[in-house]
């Protein structure tokens, strides 16, 4: 890689990773329903006006923006608003990769090899690792909720290798605009019209910052490089740079907020991320079958992935 392209790489998972401490910032203001919609409303406006159409099959998009969108990031903000802290849960979301691996094997009868069956265990001993450090005054409720986030991003992730979207960028902008009205009708439905309306009456800019970093530069900018990235080095080239998000999105934490890094979450990390790392270089050997370059990648706040996957 040349040395521009290393640090667009490096730069976005640092973008990926402090995601979530923005998150975390547009919480305190917004319920979390409603941000998810007003992120997709920022991701998807302008930008749907310059892309014509999705370029796969509408089912497609249809199962991506359920699966992918409106219940993994309907679940993953309420999860934050309910306690989980935003290192942990930018963690926590890689267990997406084990969990397209299994996916795949049940929806696509796609065969693990040992390898990847130790990367899954070693993985998902991480997580168990996680809830075992939550202990019983932690918020396990929304643990339980992020792992539901991250089942969904797998099979997303299936829907997605389906689709094979020829430009990932171009797909996630109409993902997001057909997740947007759901996303306000289920705020409206769960969160109560007049909550939406006060926090939209009384935004502040920490707030308003929070939206635009959520939609426009994690999402439409990321997916931007993101997908430059993979149509110039492959899949199996790029997706190593996944593993980082978590790093700088627990680095990120403990900077902002003072979130702890216990000797169990510090084993959970190695565990979780070295099980998806396992996976990884499996997919790089020459006996792999190479992933689609369409693949989304197994961290981002949005889609995801190429080993699998994030």
């Amino acid at each position: 890689m040349s040395p521009r392209h290393l640090l667009l790489a490096l730069g976005l998972a640092a973008v990926w990773g402090v995601n979530f401490v923005v998150i975390e910032v547009g919480l305190a203001h917004f319920p979390p329903l409603l941000l998810s919609a007003l992120r997709f409303v920022v991701a998807a406006v302008p930008a749907i006006f310059f892309f014509r159409s999705p370029g796969v099959p509408w089912r497609w998009v249809a199962l991506v923006t359920l699966t992918l969108a409106v219940i993994q990031f309907g679940l993953v903000f309420t999860a934050m608003a309910a306690g989980m802290p935003p290192g942990l849960s930018s963690l926590v979301m890689q267990a997406q990769a084990p969990f397209t691996l299994l996916f795949a094997v049940l929806l696509l009868k796609e065969r693990l090899t040992r390898q990847q069956v130790l990367g899954v265990a070693v993985a998902l001993g991480g997580i168990a690792v996680i809830a075992l450090d939550l202990g019983a005054t932690s918020p396990l409720g929304a643990f339980l909720l992020l792992i539901g986030a991250a089942v969904a991003w797998g099979l997303g992730n299936i829907a997605m290798r389906r689709a094979a979207p020829p430009d990932t960028l171009r797909f996630m902008v109409w993902v997001s605009a057909l997740a947007a009205p759901p996303m306000l009708a289920l705020s409206a439905m769960f969160e109560g019209p007049q909550r939406d309306w006060d926090a939209l009456r009384t935004v502040t800019w920490p707030a308003t910052g929070a939206v635009f970093y959520i939609g426009l530069l994690s999402t439409v900018a990321g997916f931007g490089v993101w997908g430059y990235l993979i149509r110039t080095y492959s899949a199996s080239v790029i997706a190593p740079f996944s593993l980082l998000v978590p790093v700088f999105g627990m680095a990120a934490a403990a900077v902002s907020s003072g979130e702890r890094l216990t000797p169990l979450r510090i084993l959970a990390a190695v565990l979780i991320i070295g099980g998806v790392l396992i996976g990884l270089i499996r997919a790089r050997t020459p006996a792999a079958r190479a992933p689609s370059p369409s693949s989304t990648p197994a961290h981002s706040p949005t889609a995801r992935t190429p080993s699998r996957a994030r």
